[in-house]
């Protein structure tokens, strides 16, 4: 029997080791869900935003290292995808987004929701080209096996691929093709790995040497030859704010988080070093404000997919499990390895005496209560900043920030894809703000009955914006601060078998906490906190 192109591609994405695709179905989409119906070893998954659909995708990518898969119908649909795309494109996460758009005779004659480009029509292709590696319009069935393998390719460098499949020819014959994934290697930049070899081996004979990791060693799965590479070099070690599960703070040496949320003893440690070493991080101004004046002082060399923003000796490595491993078999340590044990100084913020609980408390406490293995995905603005800066996570522990667009909301989405690649407890932690635009995935975990715990700060008001108004324009004006809303009790009005929870104590969110993780399921809690409390972010502390 002659296969579809539908059948084709989702055949082709179960070969590729992806177990659930993420979307929200529609019109010029619903072939390709017709076509996963068909296989058990897949599961569609329907979002709540296209948006949402696109951030699952990014999320199941991250923690599996392999590749996430979004579908979204054309028109409002495709566009809504936007973000969440471009949130892959700046942190390099491997999507792959299959748009439907309407049938090839009806482009450019009136077709609804025509992103064709013609008769005066939006070019979906232009648009989609901006923050993919590969955009392909398909135009004919036969075309489907090389665009796909071009579009998988080019995710694997890195970033999302979009194919946009007009609905004719989704349903079209494509005969018996085989699907031939396309060839993988590492990239080795053997001139690159010599000479960030030889900096390490003169400056360990010199002085000390500071390291600080990114999160492409958690993608990598590179954190035991991290550690390894950090012990043969006594190194300190600190880590960018999206990389705060890729060295345990309780080991030798770690000296805090990078940046506007980070630790002053490890702007020290690479003022006093011969040589700083960057490891999967481009290190961008989130996770180099302050250290500019410290790394132009010393030697800085890295080793990573891409060159860090700041001047470097750089390698070029597409897998640092094993150069790591490589760099750690070079150096022999010229002393023993230290024991010292960092006791990091939290940025000092001002006294907060308004409504609720502090940042702080809040993350302490969750501390206590995630057990090892158990994944954190933290979202944008004053309820991130604090997890950043206060969160210690358990070893095995996966923990994600997006900081690529810093786009509210992104965590709903890649927590629930997260829980569905590691069937784990995730927490999701975000600020009412966030809720509100894409708060309602909640719903996705329920009806999948994801072990996902949503931990909602909620000061009633765009807390970062508000510190903003605080900070640098005397509070002359709000347009941030909100109503109240009864953020705990609307959800459990709504999802009635959701155990949802409003503590409003430090004992009774513990409590709250150690029943979720109880909960096989999904579960929620809303805690108040002060929308004038200024978070451990150094811009506005310094101001």
């Amino acid at each position: 029997m002659s296969a579809r192109v539908v059948d084709y591609l989702v055949r082709a994405i179960e070969t590729l080791g992806v177990h659930h695709v993420f979307g929200v179905d529609g019109a010029n989409i619903e072939d390709l869900y017709d076509a996963i119906a068909e296989f058990p070893q897949l599961t569609g998954v329907v979002a709540k935003h296209e948006f949402s659909a696109a951030t699952m995708a990014d999320g199941y990518a991250r923690v599996t290292g392999g590749l996430g898969v979004v579908m979204a119908t054309s028109g409002g649909g495709a566009m809504n995808l936007v973000a969440g795309l471009a949130e892959s494109f700046a942190s390099r996460v491997p999507v792959l987004a299959l748009v439907g758009q309407p049938p090839t005779a009806q482009q450019g004659a009136g077709a609804f929701q025509d992103t064709s480009g013609l008769a005066g029509t939006f070019d979906a292709a232009k648009l989609f080209g901006q923050i993919s590696h590969y955009c392909g319009r398909v135009t004919a069935a036969d075309e489907v096996p090389w665009q796909l393998t071009r579009a998988i390719a080019a995710a694997r460098q890195g970033g999302p691929a979009v194919l946009l499949l007009p609905k004719d020819i989704q349903q079209a014959s494509l005969g018996q093709a085989a699907f031939e994934p396309p060839l993988t290697g590492q990239v080795r930049d053997e001139a690159g790995m010599e000479r960030v070899a030889a900096a390490l081996k003169t400056a360990r004979a010199t002085g000390k040497i500071t390291v600080i990791a990114g999160d492409q060693v958690a993608r990598d799965d590179a954190r035991p030859e991290l550690l390894r590479l950090a012990a043969a070099l006594d190194a300190a070690v600190g880590v960018a704010p999206d990389a705060v599960d890729v060295f345990p703070r309780d080991e030798p040496g770690y000296c805090g988080v990078a940046g506007s949320m980070g630790h002053p003893e490890l702007v020290d440690a690479v003022r006093r070093s011969a040589l700083c070493l960057l490891v999967g991080t481009r290190l961008p101004v989130t996770a180099r404000a302050g250290l500019d004046q410290a790394l132009a002082q010393t030697t800085v060399v890295s080793i990573g997919a891409q060159a860090p923003y700041p001047k470097t000796i750089h390698a070029d490595s597409s897998y640092l499990a094993t150069d790591l491993a490589e760099l750690a078999g070079d150096v022999v340590p010229s002393a023993p390895a230290s024991s010292r044990r960092a006791e990091l100084t939290p940025l000092p913020v001002p006294k907060s005496d308004g409504p609720g609980l502090r940042y702080r408390d809040i993350v302490e406490t969750l501390n206590i209560a995630i057990e090892p293995g158990a994944d954190v995905f933290a979202d944008a603005g004053n309820t991130g900043a604090a997890v950043v800066h206060h969160l210690r996570l358990p070893r095995e522990s996966r923990f994600v920030v997006a900081l690529g667009m810093g786009g509210m909301g992104y965590a709903f989405g890649a927590g629930i894809g997260s829980a569905f690649a590691r069937d784990r407890r995730t927490f999701v932690v975000a600020g009412d703000g966030a809720f509100f635009m894409h708060g309602m995935e909640v719903h996705t975990a329920i009806e999948h009955r994801l072990p996902v715990t949503f931990v909602i700060f909620n000061n009633n008001a765009h807390g970062m914006c508000v510190t903003r108004e605080h900070v640098y324009y005397g509070d002359r004006y709000s347009f941030n601060r909100f109503q109240p809303a009864r953020i705990g009790a609307g959800v459990a009005g709504m999802f009635p078998e959701l155990p949802a929870y409003s503590p409003e104590s430090i004992d009774e969110l513990a409590t709250a906490l150690r029943f979720c993780m109880k909960t096989p399921g999904p579960s929620f809690i809303s805690v108040e906190c002060d929308p004038d409390e200024i978070p451990p972010f150094s811009p506005f502390l310094s101001a």
